[in-house]
């Protein structure tokens, strides 16, 4: 689980549209499914009316403002 005020960069593949967003609640839980979106974020990537996609997750940074690249 990423911690709460992660930013993280969303990446519809079908579309490639992009959004980058901040962690701040958990799930979803269901098995195959790795983030929830706000409406709006859905809206942003083109999937709302399909409710689900396939998408990549990217850190871009956490709270405590290290990024990823810092923490190797």
């Amino acid at each position: 689980d990423l911690p709460f005020g992660t930013l993280i960069k969303v990446k519809n593949l079908r579309n490639g549209r992009e959004v980058v967003v901040r962690v701040n609640d958990r799930g979803p839980y269901i098995k195959s499914r790795i983030v929830d979106l706000s409406r709006a974020a859905a809206s942003m990537l083109g999937i709302v009316s399909r409710g689900t996609a396939r998408v990549s997750i990217e850190v871009i940074s956490f709270p405590d403002g290290t990024t990823p690249s810092s923490t190797l």
